[in-house]
């Protein structure tokens, strides 16, 4: 194999920001390390890329390895390049954001990486630079839902327009005018109604909606505007 004589050796890591939602709250994955260095401490989900994988083959085997999961929505936000930032080697960090439904991971694959779903009130110190990773995080993801219909990959397969709009209120941590909101949604079409009610709603029984996927896939990249743009009246 030809190298480049005069190159020096630099370590490329992946860590993954994976983010869930239960209900209530965004929730990050995280887990507590049982190796060296920082053993004992919270970090994000991460590893060396592999010599023969490419960034984003690296960052969905890592994806898989943690939560049993394929097909997870994820992009490239960020890169860490600092030269201290990790104390063992020179290292290189091409960070993913990766969305799921907190409710499918695997849970054998939690708990064999020590790993736990964690709200951002609850986040504890992270290990290096990955607090200012998961910052990124919550920066483009509240960009992003606001032009893109991203949100619906944290949710069930059915959901009500209420669990939807708790969904963007704990994205955006404010309130939103429930009308407003619901006839913002509905208008995009991306929803269709499956004549099904929420049995466990708390008031009268909701109607259960599920994601239009062609039109979703169709018009993913399309400049919805049904919620605020962050920063902007």
């Amino acid at each position: 194999m030809k190298r480049y004589p005069d190159a020096i050796r630099i370590l490329v890591a992946i860590d993954c920001i994976i983010m869930g939602f239960d209900g209530t709250a965004i929730k990050l994955l995280l887990i507590k390390r049982n190796f060296e260095p920082e053993k004992g401490n919270w970090s994000l989900m991460g590893g060396f890329l592999h010599q023969n994988e490419d960034l984003e083959a690296g960052a969905e085997r890592i994806l898989f390895d943690l939560t049993g999961l394929n097909n997870i929505f994820v992009e490239h936000i960020t890169t860490a390049g600092k030269i201290d930032r990790d104390p063992v080697e020179r290292t290189i960090s091409v960070v993913f954001f990766a969305l799921i439904n907190i409710n499918n991971q695997d849970q054998e694959a939690l708990n064999a990486h020590n790993a736990q779903w964690l709200s951002l009130e609850e986040k504890p110190e992270l290990i290096f630079d990955h607090d200012e990773m998961v910052t990124k995080a919550i920066e483009y993801l509240r960009y992003k839902a606001a032009l893109h219909p991203l949100g619906f990959e944290l949710l069930p397969e059915k959901f009500t327009i209420p669990q939807l709009q708790k969904l963007y209120e704990a994205i955006y941590d404010m309130k939103l005018d429930r009308r407003n909101f619901s006839r913002k949604i509905l208008s995009t079409g991306l929803l269709v109604d499956t004549g099904e009610k929420y049995e466990q709603s708390a008031t009268k029984k909701a109607t259960l909606y599920q994601l239009n996927q062609d039109r979703y896939k169709d018009k993913f990249f399309a400049f919805w505007h049904f919620m605020p743009h962050p920063g902007i009246d």
